[in-house]
């Protein structure tokens, strides 16, 4: 893994191997991609009859009770099984999930609460959970050899992954239990199946949900909340004839082998855009502010989302938090980049919005029925005494480039794997076996990451600040504390962190859930 200053534009950008994946998948240019961030892949189409937009209203995902409380840790309890909705009317859909429901049961919790989370496997193949955005100790962090069996598994050469061996993967049969201290700022997380090669398939198939982190302070500061409040996890995908998600595995049984059809090497995008699993859902609202709690679930489909009204007037996205919870002060938007596995905690004001006025999220970056979102339906005039602060936290760290110990560059480019397309860092693609970075817990690290295509790029268990984008200073959109950064084609972005927390082995990888498959994860060591 590359850790000097001196990596060259062409090599970081790795321009021969990406020009020829880019040729295979049908994406012609980094410039063509960087107007057209959702084109980062192939988009399905669905074999069965879609329903108008905003029909169906927005389900809110049950929060989860616990099973217990000891030794001052909340328990919780969730077995993974098959099960089916109606998410399209009419069609039902089998379904990967958390307890029966797709998303998953969202948990709340305190924070520095320990919570532990009792995982039971019930599918047909062995899973591994991650909670996203969390500050775990590596044994609970769902690295994606340390799997979950299910019943009569019987095939221990896949335990550690396809042609590979892990000496340091931990299996266990049935049941695992999963310890989160919370020891982390308020935010908004989510959980999903992390296993090894097929991590794509298994969240497109449904194992995916979240987790919300509170406290008292941020309680305190007089933000919408109760039914003002509202999570919305993002996520497209395709049906099949048969009504259940289309998803072009090679091996549809996620048993033997990995991958997708070649057309989606880049990526997996779908024609429906599901929001807490409702297709192009409605909400009816207060004339009032709302907070809005946004993940992008999506394997690979970008969003620049919108809030128009009937009259064409654009709302204010009053953007409160990032990732890894509040910024130190509201930044407005009108247009929200928001890329796989991203969050933003934003405030929308329907108070100016005429009684059975319309309000559309639409996404900027898609086209034909994926420009369409979801959409408010302001209903009634409500007293409203939520305010959205001038200053939101004070507890952000305030690392220096001058404090960095050292500076490392990482490219993330199409490459090989395993003899055939896939995607590296470095020009390698992941091993379970190599320590990719190694340092020592409690350094500062300045990264510099460049992309030939989009990538998003997460990094476990440490929480960063974007530095610089292309030379110049961050995005607006890129403010406060963040686990998952967007990278833009030929874009070399810099961010900040501190490794601190716990030891033990964590990853970083692109969070285009394809790419991470075919893979784009490296190993980091915190001693």
């Amino acid at each position: 893994m590359p850790s000097s200053r001196g990596v060259t534009r062409r090599r970081a950008l790795g321009i021969g191997g990406s020009l020829g994946l880019m040729a295979v998948t049908g994406l012609t240019s980094a410039a063509a991609l960087a107007r057209r961030p959702a084109a980062t892949g192939a988009e399905l189409r669905s074999a069965v009859p879609l329903p108008p937009p905003f029909q169906v209203p927005l389900p809110i995902p049950a929060v989860l009770k616990p099973a217990g409380t000891s030794g001052g840790a909340d328990r919780y309890a969730i077995t993974q099984r098959e099960a089916s909705a109606e998410i399209l009317p009419g069609v039902t859909t089998p379904l990967w999930t958390y307890d029966g429901t797709f998303p998953g049961p969202t948990i709340e919790s305190r924070r520095g609460r320990p919570v532990i989370v009792s995982h039971r496997n019930e599918l047909p193949v062995p899973t591994v959970v991650h909670l996203h955005g969390g500050r775990t100790p590596a044994a609970s962090d769902g690295y994606p050899t340390d799997l979950v069996l299910p019943p009569g598994w019987q095939d221990h050469s896949m335990h550690t992954g396809h042609g590979m061996h892990d000496p340091r993967a931990v299996v266990t049969e049935l049941t695992r239990d999963y310890t989160f201290p919370l020891d982390q700022r308020p935010a908004l997380l989510w959980y999903h199946d992390h296993r090894m090669d097929f991590t794509a398939p298994a969240i497109w198939r449904g194992l995916a949900g979240l987790h919300l982190v509170r406290d008292d302070a941020e309680e305190a500061l007089g933000l919408p909340a109760g039914p003002r409040e509202l999570p919305l996890m993002i996520a497209d995908r395709a049906f099949a004839a048969d009504g259940g998600f289309a998803y072009p595995a090679l091996d549809p049984t996620l048993r033997v082998r990995p991958g997708v059809r070649e057309p989606y090497l880049a990526g997996v995008l779908g024609d429906v855009i599901l929001v807490n699993g409702a297709p192009w859902p409605v909400h009816e609202a207060d004339a009032a502010r709302y907070r809005l709690r946004i993940l992008n679930a999506s394997n690979a489909r970008h969003y620049e989302l919108e809030a128009v009204t009937d009259d064409g007037r654009r709302l204010d996205l009053v953007q409160i938090g990032a990732d890894q919870g509040l910024l130190a002060a509201p930044v407005t938007h009108k247009l929200l980049p928001i890329a796989p596995a991203e969050r933003y905690d934003v405030v929308v004001d329907f108070s100016g919005v005429p009684i059975g006025g319309l309000v559309r999220v639409v996404n900027r970056a898609g086209s034909g029925r994926t420009r369409d979102v979801l959409a408010f339906r302001v209903v009634r005039k409500a007293a409203d005494d939520s305010r959205v602060p001038g200053t939101l936290s004070a507890d952000l760290p305030a690392w220096r480039r001058s404090e960095a110990v050292r500076v490392r560059d990482f490219s993330f480019r199409a490459g090989r794997m395993r003899g055939d397309h896939g995607w590296v860092i470095g020009g390698l693609p992941f091993d379970p076996a190599r320590a990719d970075v190694t340092t020592r817990l409690g350094d500062v690290e300045v990264w510099r990451l460049i992309a030939d295509v989009h990538h998003p790029v997460h990094l476990h268990l440490a929480g960063f600040r974007v530095l610089s984008r292309r030379g110049g200073p961050p995005l607006a959109h890129d403010a406060g504390l963040k686990d998952t950064v967007s990278l833009r084609p030929g874009e070399a972005v810099e961010i900040i962190t501190r490794f601190d927390g716990y030891r033990g082995r964590y990853l970083f990888h692109c969070h285009n859930a394809e790419h991470e498959d075919m893979g784009m994860m490296a190993n980091l060591e915190i001693i």
